[in-house]
């Protein structure tokens, strides 16, 4: 299997599919047949990751997103969104200081240090419990304005499950 390998000063060796190529990265020293080896024994995964990857650009490529497309989902965004915020913020015992919808590429949502929360619209592309996992996290930056060990207690005490929803939304984010 082709890819790209990139060593760096790392302990550990780590695949990641990016733009339809495998970038392998390993530790300086790793010998270039344990290398091999290993991504060998990821085959299926990566073939899996692949094909994810290059049916969702098809995708895409096929349907396009137009600015009426875009409007739309950004209407929605604010409406799903702004219900969840409510929802989650009387749990919290939190108050945004303003909500707004953006076209963020990069990140899902983000909180200032006043107290307000962006998000993107594209989050009306992932799954309900996807969306709710990063209002909860940019409500929690409310009380801890970093990602501390306390931050994620905050989150872990709202959504349990908030590392499989991390998870999830990490994939659809490299899809994108």
């Amino acid at each position: 299997m082709e890819y790209e390998l990139i060593r760096s000063n790392r302990k550990t060796i780590a695949i990641y599919i990016r733009d339809a190529r495998v970038i392998v990265r390993a530790p300086l020293r790793a010998k270039q047949r344990d290398i091999d080896r290993f991504v060998g024994s990821k085959q299926a995964w990566i073939e899996k990751h692949l094909a994810e990857q290059r049916a969702l650009e098809k995708r895409r490529k096929e349907q396009g997103i137009s600015k009426a497309e875009i409007e739309y989902y950004k209407a929605r965004a604010g409406k799903v969104i702004g219900g969840r915020v409510a929802f989650y913020t009387p749990l919290m015992g939190v108050k945004p200081a303003a909500v707004r919808i953006g076209s963020a590429k990069r990140s899902w949502g983000s909180c200032t240090s006043k107290g307000k929360l962006s998000f993107s619209w594209r989050l009306m592309l992932a799954e309900p419990d996807e969306v709710d996992y990063v209002v909860v996290h940019e409500l929690a930056h409310l009380i801890e304005l970093n990602h501390s060990k306390a931050f994620w207690d905050i989150v872990a005490g709202v959504l349990p499950d908030h590392k499989e929803r991390r998870r999830k939304l990490r994939r659809l984010q490299n899809l994108l």
